[in-house]
């Protein structure tokens, strides 16, 4: 793979900077002296912030220094040096209504108790010490005290000085001034600070007693990390940035040098600090700029016919791209001219991909609508099959139903032998009318509580050519279709059974929130080639030419999507060849239902006028006599003019209607019977090879009672002729 290089420039670019090249010492010597003497104005900068700090140090020492003079000379009053303290309040009061910017004054004794203050009245109860820290400061130097700013009760905020002093009886008092931070900030409104600047006054916990900026917003505020990070590396004073609690960076200046502790700040925006800087770079770089401008004036001049040329072979290179047809200018540069050339050539090996691709691209949409042709055609073959290999099925199986209701000893084993093989014939059209209706999506089930116990034991006992042995519960519900779980499990043991299983195990569990079913027998086994794909359709394990087993090899796919519709999941395992196979299928558990449906009564009453219509004369005529055999009245039509002349001459109760008619369907018949009998209440039920969702739905919507798929058993012409249930 070739190496692109990091940077790509245009070659006019290219060009510039190379006559460009001849200015590069002296810009580079004009920016170190600009740089040079920008560090000198800024070091300027910084000494002069400094001393502006010192200098608000020096102002908030001088009136700090005001407000301790005044509480010392209002501390020689006499009325407190006699111990007058009733009347030493009111000199204080009026001394405090005296100064604006004080909120009061507070006396306290040596023990830091509040005596009076003058905001309230005398004797009043008082509160707490607001900034207890200063007083015990103040009694324990015995030196004037500047303390902490802080909100009072009444939510104001305010600064204490506190000062020491004793009566004549030698106690020792404690004088306080509550002043208020406007006083401070006079004090920085009166700095001439540069424009920009920002000038604040901290306590000695470095909260914000007066701000130039803010000032409401900032009283006692908190200094930010930057600022402390500053102090801390720089000890008294010193100059750094840092960064405003509003995210402002910011160049500061401070200094500690406050008699009471207290901070001054003098911060300017970082931008002015190089403000000369980018001044004297814009007056140098104007004059490089316009020697570059004269110097790029003639690269360019030189350069404008390589660029049109190569901005040409640009448009004729997304033209090949896009498919437009390509326009090559002559240029008298011979490199040009053959990139032109080169294009062109392209251009024609384009041309013919195109046309080999449309030809490729026509080939495969005919043969994608061949294969949705074949595939439509083989679902209509399927349901076709399945319809004709029912309607010999139906008398077959009826013919069976006759011979088991007469039971005649002489035929049983041969009964056995049929039944069995038209159990397997039958399964094999439901399993190629099932996975045709899995590859079409059309696979669906009809999900309600059933108890699988109850599912697996029917399923069980209806296989009794089989060695079986059963552990289940007595109920396990699930959310669910019966009739596919009985599916489910038939063609689990089904599988076990043409592979070679005398003793097959059937164990249904609860697995947490789960119902488990596992399917053991002692058959011939998998391989682990053929676990990977047993679920597939048309697997099967490896067989003889003669197919003892039999089986198209849907079974075990069909049971993975019922399973996957019921939301489980079904896993195959085996030790191997000779060795057996395992079977599980997971469910997941729901609660049984408050009224558990009980099984429908399946025995017919007996002695009903029944109408047997249907074209195909061996499967009516076994129908007919199965039906006389279970007590009915029979009389039989083949089409459906013959069927409305039954009904005219007689009204049957139940009439059973065969779909695929030679002169009518079905439908049409219903709906005719139901009009000619109208007032007189008759049970109408379709038999047709037809059993797909939409033929249930169909028949339904033609107002027939029941729909049955051929071929009926015993239990199907049982359920036609059950009463109905009002």
């Amino acid at each position: 793979m070739p190496i692109r290089p990091r940077f790509l420039f245009p070659l006019r670019y290219l060009l510039i900077m190379l006559t460009a090249i001849g200015l590069l010492p002296l810009a580079l010597l004009g920016a170190w002296g600009i740089h040079t003497v920008s560090e000198y104005q800024q070091r300027d900068q910084e000494r002069l912030m400094l001393d502006l700090a010192r200098a608000v140090a020096s102002a908030v020492d001088a009136e700090l220094d005001g407000v301790v003079s005044t509480l010392t000379g209002l501390g020689h009053s006499p009325t407190l040096q006699d111990g007058d303290l009733r009347g030493f309040y009111q000199v204080a009061s009026t001394m405090a209504k005296g100064q604006p910017d004080w909120l009061g004054i507070i006396l306290t004794d040596g023990d830091g108790k509040i005596l009076f203050r003058t905001m309230d009245d005398y004797g009043a109860a008082t509160g707490a010490i607001v900034d207890p820290e200063s007083l015990r400061r103040a009694l324990a130097t015995q030196r004037p005290v500047a303390g902490h700013i802080a909100r009072g009760v009444r939510g104001r905020a305010a600064f204490p000085v506190r000062v020491p002093l004793s009566g004549a009886d030698g106690k020792l008092y404690t004088l306080t001034a509550v002043v208020r931070p406007e006083r401070m900030l006079r004090l920085v409104e009166r700095q001439q600070a540069p424009g920009g600047a920002v000038t604040a006054i901290r306590d000695g916990a470095l909260a914000v007693v007066a701000r130039s900026q803010n000032q409401e917003a900032s009283v006692g505020q908190a200094p930010s990390p930057s600022l402390v990070q500053l102090m801390r590396i720089n000890g008294d004073e010193g100059v750094g940035l840092a960064y405003t609690r509003e995210g402002q960076d910011m160049t500061a200046a401070y200094t500690t040098a406050s008699r009471y502790g207290w901070v001054a700040v003098v911060a300017r925006p970082a931008g002015q600090r190089h403000a000369a800087v980018f001044q004297s770079l814009g007056v140098y770089g104007a004059g490089i700029l316009v020697s570059l401008l004269l110097c790029f004036g003639l690269a360019s001049v030189l350069s404008r016919r390589i660029v049109a040329a190569i901005e040409a072979l640009q448009q004729n290179a997304a033209a090949l791209g896009s498919g437009a047809p390509l326009v090559i200018a002559p240029s008298s540069i011979t490199e040009i001219a053959e990139i032109g050339k080169g294009l062109e050539q392209a251009e024609r090996q384009r041309r013919a991909q195109e046309r080999e691709r449309t030809l490729l691209l026509d080939s495969l949409n005919l043969a994608l609508d061949e294969a949705r042709q074949a595939g439509r055609a083989k679902d209509e073959f399927l349901a076709v099959l399945g319809h004709e290999l029912r309607n010999p099925l139906s008398p077959i199986v009826t013919s069976l139903d006759l011979l088991d209701r007469r039971d005649e000893p002489a035929s049983r084993k041969e009964r056995g032998m049929m039944r069995r093989q038209v159990s397997h014939l039958r399964r094999l059209v439901d399993d190629l009318l099932d996975v045709s209706r899995i590859t079409t999506g059309k696979f669906e089930i009809d999900a309600q509580p059933v108890n699988l116990a109850e599912v697996v034991r029917h399923a069980v006992a209806a296989a009794p050519e089989q060695s079986l042995s059963l552990s289940a519960p007595e109920s396990l519900w699930v959310q669910g279709d019966d009739s596919r779980l009985t599916q489910v499990l038939n063609n689990l043991l089904s599988n076990a059974a043409r592979f070679g299983s005398t003793a097959t195990e059937v164990t249904l569990s609860k697995d947490g929130d789960n119902a488990r079913l596992v399917v053991t027998d002692n058959g011939i086994g998998m391989s682990a080639e053929l676990l990977a794909r047993v679920f597939e359709p048309f697997q099967q394990a490896p067989q003889s030419l003669a197919r003892r087993t039999g089986g198209l090899g849907l079974g075990l796919a069909i049971v993975r999507k019922i399973v996957a519709l019921h939301g489980g999941q079904v896993t195959a395992s085996s030790a191997g060849a000779g060795q057996g196979s395992r079977f599980e299928v997971t469910l997941p558990l729901v609660a049984a239902p408050v009224n558990a449906p009980s099984p429908a009564h399946t025995s017919g009453p007996g002695g009903l006028r029944v109408l047997l219509v249907d074209d195909n004369i061996d499967a009516a005529a076994t129908g007919a006599a199965l039906l006389e055999l279970m007590g009915h009245q029979v009389r039989v039509a083949h089409s459906g003019a013959g069927a409305l002349e039954a009904l005219r001459q007689q009204v049957p109760d139940v009439a059973i209607l065969d779909i695929g008619l030679p002169d009518m369907d079905g439908y049409a018949l219903a709906r005719a019977m139901r009009q000619q009998a109208a007032g007189t209440p008759v049970r109408l039920v379709a038999l047709t090879g037809y059993g797909q969702k939409e033929d249930v739905e169909r028949a339904y919507a033609a107002n027939f009672d029941l729909h049955l798929t051929k071929p009926a058993t015993l239990a199907d012409l049982q359920r036609a002729t059950a009463p109905i249930e009002s």
